[in-house]
């Protein structure tokens, strides 16, 4: 199985062709540029680096949310596109599990809880734990203030461990150690599990921004 990965739910990017488990190429950056405008001249970079066709792919993957509205727009659109034009599987994987799953499994004692910065005092998250080396979800992905975040894994009395990029701004009200970490679009291949449906298949927003919510008004408008 040839694989192609998408993760563009925030503002870093990731990609990676892999060929059953193994990484033939993959790429991530974290420069402030519009998706719509480097996605697709990157997908045709790393197929090409991989020494493949379009045509060779049999499923794609893309991270499906949450994250930023746009990002997760340009690439479940792009995903859904591809996968209809080249009659391949489509999966869907939560962005949040994909960053958890960027920790090795060895980080069996304690809680991952993966957190993207939601403005205003909270994150999308969720609460992950490695057992018997799988990665299960023990507080489904949500939109949670930071304080009922804390107080959520203060009641859990185990070691937690923060994961995720650009915290800056929310770094001293997160209650334990951070670590900072890109994602890795090579990780989502061991988190699928059925097809998407390609004609229903849609980002998994969770909770928009305000400005995004003021930008879909003025599409609808």
């Amino acid at each position: 199985m040839i694989y192609l990965l998408l993760d563009t739910s925030n503002k870093p990017m990731s990609l990676a062709v892999m060929q059953d488990e193994n990484i033939l190429v993959e790429h991530t950056t974290n420069i402030k540029r519009n998706h719509s405008v480097q996605l697709m001249p990157a997908i045709q970079k790393i197929i090409e680096e991989a020494g493949i066709t379009k045509r060779d792919i049999n499923a794609i993957i893309v991270a499906k949310g949450p994250g930023s509205y746009t990002g997760l727009r340009i690439g479940v659109t792009t995903a859904k596109t591809l996968a209809y034009a080249l009659n391949t599987e489509l999966y869907g994987v939560s962005s949040l599990e994909a960053l958890a799953a960027t920790l090795p499994d060895t980080q069996t004692e304690q809680l991952i809880v993966p957190v993207f910065d939601a403005r205003r005092e909270a994150v999308y998250t969720g609460v992950y734990q490695y057992q018997e080396g799988q990665l299960v979800n023990l507080l489904e992905d949500q939109y949670m203030l930071i304080t009922d975040l804390n107080d959520y894994l203060n009641q859990q009395q185990q070691p937690h461990v923060f994961v995720g990029h650009d915290l800056e701004n929310i770094t001293e009200l997160l209650n334990g150690p951070i670590i900072h970490q890109l994602p890795n679009a090579s990780v989502m291949q061991s988190l699928i599990t059925q097809p998407e449906n390609i004609h229903t298949f849609k980002p998994d927003y969770l909770k928009l921004s305000e400005a995004e919510r003021n930008w879909l008004k003025t599409q609808q408008n």
